[in-house]
């Protein structure tokens, strides 16, 4: 945009210069091109060279378009409808065999049809004329327009100084409009609508509004730039005056002076108690602090790091107090039951007491939900004065959780351990790691092997962690895991544990825990007053047989809180508390009908089906297994989601009781003239192990020798093709629930008698235990068949 540029272009306004009907066509990319604008181009196509050469030695007219989509090729179909007539004033050949052209943009034109296309399009146009304007409404425009086009002239680094004084000689208002428009910073779309804009008044509009837009983004990028930069000039400005202060200080003799945060920092590393190695670290980041700019993003990491240095409990010890009498109270205080637990517990404190830096072994209570694992710990804390912390490991992957993030980032954090170091302020804590069969691994590493170092005692005296960078002390603190399954528990991880197994409760113990703590609880956390709300054992007993199915109580106390919080609706309806006495009649309208069925006669009240028990990481069960034949070749189908194992322990009872028909008085064609079936109801669950052995072998042998199985009894073991009865595990969680279930005699491997001791006297007394060797001494017991 030149003054120049301006004189030639208002000479072409005053001509009334007649255009041919015919032109050739020139499609450009990249731009629209404005009537009375001038246009360079270079021209690299063969045919547009042929075009532009026959243009230039005959009237030097051509059409010009702009492409619409300048991935496709040059065609009159991937062109706009409207575009400029122009006029060739310069051509010039370069070296490369290219071709530079200067044309002069003349007047709007509209294709109406095509000529020719060989060897390049010829259009026939329609010249268009800009719609007339009243000069009333075109005076405020143009000042506007030029107003704002000033504006942008001085904010733009890219229109050049004298292009003000143009604008300003500039008159016509079409002129101007297309003026600015070929000068905006807007996309070819909207330039090419402002083109095919004939009405001068909506084109006026237009551009106005689009140049007052642009002119608001360039003011608003200059004052943030100014912002910025006055940011960055006060910074080096404070930078040098530190800088200065500190020369003049160390000729003054007085260079111990510093920032006051640096000297908080000082106080607090001194104060802190944190050994040598760790002090050198601190202070040398403290150095590196003093001689940073505080605007500086590694001075607020050094900050933030420094205050996680100090903040640690470096020093900070409870002191024991190990009253071997006092913890037993505390511990029947909080639990019932759980004798051999309790026992186990008073043992480590005792030594503890009589050898204080004693590492020992972690504990870990293994057990399904609900036993009270989380609150031994708590009681645990309580009993040695000591402060209890809590971190969930389930589904954790990342090793960072346990070691945490490396100091390249801001954001960068410690691991949890730190975290709950430095949250509960001593050195000390019961620290409780729950759900420790949970930790998983992925791409980011192995939260299990960083465990490893927390719970070596050769090791974690000197745990490092990795935001820290030097090494933490955690041989003082007292580690206790909690787990439901030790088979997921990592192996290296179980080596360094002792496994305390938390199995469950009786019905009777249950009752028990419920009136001396499930209920207390529930009334205060609903409001209720105390001595107005009871629950009789009977209603007790109901829900604990009729309305839950566990191992622990949690599920207790949920439906305790149900008939707990339909007591306060009635209370609060009322305005005033009656008394209420919860008895066995009273639990329907609160909690509905029963939904725990102790069906085991009526389930086993046909040939084929036994009562086996199986151990889930949620306790103990009783499992049906459903034995049936169908005529047949002698198949064995077995359903109900059944692993491996399982599978393996169906096809041995069939081969068992095949080879010993005779013994058992079963023809021969029953296995040749038959399918069996053998089924494990809730088919929607996995199930796998070797304890149903016996069980199997019972419903088949049943089955196919027409006697029933005794209801009362439940069975238990792995079996052999040789006839042995092997033990197999949880057996204390096994007899539970069949003692839940009301069977009471329980057939088990010989070698898992020994394990009777861990059941609760109230449930062993109860019950008889049928302890065998083979296989035959199963069904004797369980049929009354000899072999």
């Amino acid at each position: 945009m030149n003054e120049d540029q301006s004189k030639a272009e208002a000479a072409v306004l005053t001509s009334n210069e007649q255009y041919p009907a015919v032109l050739p066509l020139l499609t450009v990319q990249d731009q629209v091109i404005f009537p009375l604008s001038l246009a360079p181009l270079r021209i690299t196509d063969k045919t547009e060279m042929k075009l532009i050469e026959e243009a230039a030695m005959g009237d030097k007219f051509l059409a010009l378009i702009t492409r619409r989509n300048t991935e496709l090729p040059a065609s009159l179909e991937n062109a706009y409808d409207v575009g400029c007539i122009g006029r060739i004033l310069q051509l010039q050949r370069t070296p490369d065999g290219n071709m530079h052209v200067a044309i002069q943009a003349l007047k709007r034109f509209r294709v109406v049809g095509v000529e020719s296309t060989d060897p390049y399009p010829r259009i026939r146009v329609e010249v268009l004329d800009d719609s007339p304007l009243d000069g009333t409404d075109a005076a405020p425009l143009v000042m506007t327009l030029k107003l704002q086009m000033g504006r942008l002239i001085d904010l733009s680094p890219n229109l050049p100084d004298n292009a003000a004084t143009v604008i300003e000689n500039i008159q016509d208002a079409g002129f101007l409009a297309d003026l600015a428009a070929a000068n905006l910073n807007i996309n070819i779309e909207e330039k090419q609508k402002l083109l095919e804009t004939l009405d001068r008044k909506a084109r006026l509009e237009r551009i106005i509004y689009l140049v007052t837009a642009e002119v608001d983004l360039l003011e608003l990028s200059k004052k943030i730039q100014t912002n910025v930069k006055s940011t960055i000039d006060r910074s080096q400005r404070e930078y040098f005056l530190r800088q200065q202060m500190r020369a003049i200080q160390e000729e003054l003799g007085e260079a111990g002076s510093e920032r006051p945060e640096l000297k908080a920092y000082l106080e607090k590393i001194e104060a802190s108690g944190m050994p040598e190695d760790v002090r050198k670290e601190a202070m040398r980041d403290l150095d590196r602090l003093g001689q940073m700019n505080e605007a500086s993003s590694e001075y607020h990491v050094i900050t933030t790091y420094l205050d996680w240095l100090v903040d640690l409990p470096w020093a900070v010890s409870t002191e024991d107090h190990i009253d071997l009498s006092e913890a037993e109270r505390i511990l029947n205080e909080d639990h019932y039951g759980l004798e051999k637990v309790k026992r186990r517990i008073l043992e480590y404190l005792a030594v503890r007491k009589l050898k204080a830096d004693a590492g020992g072994p972690i504990l870990c209570f293994l057990g399904p939900p609900g036993v009270g694992k989380t609150s031994l710990g708590q009681s645990i804390a309580r009993a040695m004065g000591r402060k209890f912390v809590r971190i969930s490991l389930g589904g954790m992957r990342d090793e960072a959780e346990i070691r945490g993030h490396r100091r390249t980032y801001i954001g960068a954090l410690p691991g949890r351990i730190i975290q709950s170091m430095r949250k509960v302020g001593v050195n000390n804590p019961i620290f409780m790691l729950d759900e420790i069969d949970k930790v998983g691994s992925d791409w980011r590493g192995d939260p299990s092997s960083a465990l490893l170092e927390v719970l070596d005692p050769a090791q974690n005296g000197t745990f490092t962690d990795h935001y820290l960078n030097v090494p933490f002390d955690l041989s003082k603190v007292m580690f206790i895991g909690t787990a439901n399954s030790a088979d997921t528990i990592p192996w290296a991880l179980r080596d360094r544990m002792e496994i305390i197994d938390i199995a469950g409760y009786t019905v009777e113990e249950k009752l028990k825990i419920a009136s001396k703590y499930l209920v207390p609880r529930q009334i205060e956390a609903n409001g209720l007053p105390p001595r107005r709300v009871s629950f009789s054992t009977p209603a007790l007993r109901r829900i604990i047989t009729g309305y839950t199915r566990e191992a622990g109580v949690r599920n207790l106390e949920r439906q305790i809180g149900t008939v707990c919080r339909g007591i306060a609706r009635q209370v609060a309806d009322n305005g005033r508390a009656k008394q209420f006495k919860v008895t066995p009649d009273d639990l329907a309208p609160y909690l509905g009908r029963e939904r725990v069925f102790h069906d085991v006669a009526e389930r086993t009240s046909i040939p084929g089906v036994a009562t086996g028990l199986a151990w889930t990481p949620t306790g103990g069960d009783i499992l049906f297994i459903e034995a049936t034949r169908m005529p047949g070749k002698g198949s064995l189908v077995l359903t109900g989601q059944l692993g491996e194992v399982m599978k393996e322990s169906a096809q041995a009872v069939l081969s068992y009781v095949r080879s010993n028909a005779a013994a058992l008085n079963i023809p021969e064609e029953t296995f040749t003239q038959n399918d069996l079936h053998i089924h494990i109801p809730a088919g929607a669950v996995q199930k796998d192990g070797p304890s149903a052995g016996v069980a199997m072998l019972a419903a088949v042998t049943s089955l196919l020798s027409g006697k029933r199985i005794r209801s009362n009894v439940a069975m238990t073991g792995e079996i052999t093709l040789r006839g042995l009865v092997l033990p197999v595990g949880g057996i204390k969680e096994k007899v539970l629930a069949a003692h839940s279930a009301g069977i009471r005699e329980v057939i088990l491997p010989e070698r898992n008698e020994p394990d009777l001791d861990d059941v609760p006297a109230s449930a062993r007394d109860k019950m008889k235990f049928h302890p065998v060797q083979r296989m035959s001494e199963a069904l004797k017991i369980a049929l009354g068949i000899e072999m």
